[in-house]
């Protein structure tokens, strides 16, 4: 039998955790390991018959028909002849006399598009190496540890020569260098789920449990992961548990009526965005979604993941005038204890835009159980700030300043990620005003603000070395800017800015805290100038951050330090290594006592323009 009646009972309630073990096609062995045929289960209880068509059967349905096990509607067959890497789809008749043609919902593998076929795949035997990571992780604490995540779109983060994928393992020694060279501690994949279109950047799937075909196989995958964390770098996966894709040979609609999705039609279509929604209060979907995170934990040793749209999942269609969705909380509530029960230190991230409170809060404080969220509000404030030109900025010095009211109700994650530069947003070097050189030291303010505000930080690919263009899903980066000192010098500065973090536990070691922040001069909008103090849990360990927004050079600029001592300025955005004017503090500088800011000593710095200055006691 393919499913005992325990199993059962748990898939109806929502609660069935390895789902993967039950539905699908699973490759049967004997004692020697030899293949004796393969079982296919699927859920399709509104179908009147369920075959199954592919390679063993010359794609002829009316072979193989699916015996119905059970009143829920699960249907199951065993076929000798069907074994590993044979293609195969259920054809389904509805009772309303249609036919319909559906990819398996749990396949681990698919055939590459525009192919709709499922294959067999043998997702055991992968032999993994990175048992040290594995021990070490779970005496990580996340919160007091630096996260600078790069955010990676697999297909155009690099291609072949003639604009091909490279395949998951063929990427591994590039990345893994270009990562560690620059200072970056996690890396974020977008959807690596199967999915038709490339434009859809895997946001609208149709295989859950299949990594998507167009970079090999999922032992591929494995290996590419099993390298990353041989090299200390944990992964995200941007998991989309809200919506899927409208095409036929997918979840939408499966057994001819709503299954997975929403049962009524305006709950179920999200006109927007061209989706549809899953009916996430509904026992077996949460049993299949919930079954697929543990799935991506345990065969490819995922350390976390970025949950899409979750404004959408609290709120019908993500507006709170529709009511907060409450079979989808009691959703994230189960993911959340199963996910952290597995691994107690997953980075579990809401990408969520909504006010909702306590979105990173435990479970059992009132909170939604993530324990990350993307600072949606920072980075819509910062952007629109360094928009304007200079000249206005002083008539907008809230909107760097607001942040700080409500940074730490939440365990925050700076988001300055792909959806910043698509769609006629600019890249974030072109979103600066001014001529060249101002564009680029604007934005290298921008990522100095970035990496010494409170949170962890998240940069979408090319952000780094300042690409000018948009975002491209369709050819690769362009590496070539590199040759080009300016943007050179822009990566070179948020690598020198990662490691500054990585040495100074002040930059990340209370992130959330908010004894691990105060303000030296906020209200200084006449000259556009923030200065602030980042601090650890040893009060006597801190840096001190002032930037100047303005392209005005400031001598002699006066600002209040917490401790009498000697600074010293650790990083500054002008030096001429970042193709700056070279403006800086090449001195130390000695404290005075002369009041400033509330503060007993106070030191002189020159304040370059459009830069970002850190300073460290002697």
């Amino acid at each position: 039998m393919a499913i005992n009646e325990d199993q059962l009972y748990y898939f109806n309630k929502g609660e069935l955790i390895n789902a993967y073990d039950v539905f699908g096609a699973h490759l049967k062995k004997d004692e020697a390991g030899t293949i004796l045929g393969t079982q296919f289960t699927v859920w399709a209880p509104h179908a009147k018959e369920v075959s199954v068509l592919g390679e063993f059967n010359d794609y002829q349905a009316w072979v193989h028909n699916l015996t119905k096990i059970d009143d829920t509607g699960i249907w199951s067959i065993f076929i000798e002849s069907a074994t590993e890497w044979h293609q195969y789809k259920y054809e389904i008749k509805t009772h309303d006399q249609r036919t319909l043609y559906k990819s398996d919902p749990y396949a681990f593998f698919s055939a590459d598009r525009p192919s709709q076929m499922s294959k067999i795949y043998d997702i055991d035997g992968y032999k993994w190496e990175d048992q040290t990571f594995m021990n070490k992780r779970d005496n990580i604490n996340p919160y007091e540890s630096q996260i600078s995540i790069y955010e990676l779109h697999l297909g155009s983060w690099m291609t072949k020569p003639d604009g091909s994928f490279h395949k998951y393992n063929e990427l591994v020694d590039k990345l893994i260098s270009y990562l560690k060279d620059n200072g970056f501690t996690h890396v974020e994949f977008m959807p690596i789920i199967e999915h038709p279109l490339d434009q859809s950047w895997g946001y609208q799937g149709t295989g859950y449990y299949s990594a998507t075909s167009r970079f090999g196989v999922p032992k591929d995958l494995m290996y590419l992961i099993d390298q990353l964390h041989q090299a200390n770098i944990p992964v995200i996966l941007d998991w989309v548990p809200g919506h899927i894709c409208r095409d036929e040979h997918g979840l939408y609609l499966f057994d001819g009526e709503p299954l997975y999705d929403y049962a009524e039609e305006w709950k179920r279509e999200n006109i927007v965005w061209g989706t549809a929604n899953l009916d996430l209060g509904k026992g077996e979907v949460q049993s299949f979604l919930i079954s697929n995170a543990l799935f991506w934990m345990k065969y490819f040793h995922v350390d976390g993941f970025r949950i899409d749209a979750v404004s959408n999942l609290i709120f019908y269609l993500g507006n709170p005038h529709n009511g907060v969705n409450d079979g989808a909380i009691d959703f994230l509530h189960k993911l959340s204890r199963n996910v952290f029960k597995e691994f107690n230190h997953t980075l579990l991230i809401a990408e969520d835009s909504s006010a909702h409170p306590k979105v990173t809060h435990p479970i059992e404080h009132g909170g939604l159980g993530f324990n990350f969220k993307w600072n949606m509000g920072w980075m819509n404030d910062t952007l629109e700030y360094f928009e304007k030109d200079p000249v206005y900025r002083k008539f907008h010095h809230h909107e760097l300043t607001f942040s700080l009211d409500y940074a730490f109700s939440e365990n925050y994650i700076l988001p300055l990620s792909h959806d910043e530069v698509v769609h006629g947003k600019h890249s974030l070097v072109n979103k600066m005003p001014g001529d060249y050189w101002q564009k680029f030291a604007n934005l290298r303010a921008l990522m100095g603000l970035f990496f010494t505000h409170p949170g962890k930080t998240l940069l979408f690919m090319g952000g780094e070395f300042a690409q000018m263009h948009e975002w491209k899903d369709y050819t690769e980066l362009d590496w070539n800017l590199l040759s080009y000192p300016m943007h050179d010098s822009a990566r070179r500065f948020v690598r020198d800015m990662n490691l500054v973090v990585k040495n100074n536990k002040s930059l990340y070691e209370l992130d959330s805290k908010a004894e691990g922040f105060a303000w030296i001069d906020g209200n200084n909008s006449e000259q556009s100038v923030l200065s602030f103090i980042r601090y650890a849990k040893d009060k006597n360990d801190f840096v001190v951050v002032v930037l100047n927004l303005t392209p005005i050079v400031h001598h002699n600029f006066r600002i209040g330090v917490p401790k009498k001592g000697t600074y010293k300025e650790i990083i500054n955005s002008d030096k001429d290594v970042y193709s700056g004017s070279n403006q800086f503090n090449g001195e130390v500088m000695h404290s005075q006592k002369q009041s400033m800011h509330g503060f007993d000593q106070s030191i002189q710095m020159v304040l370059a323009p459009l830069s970002i200055s850190i300073l460290k006691l002697n």
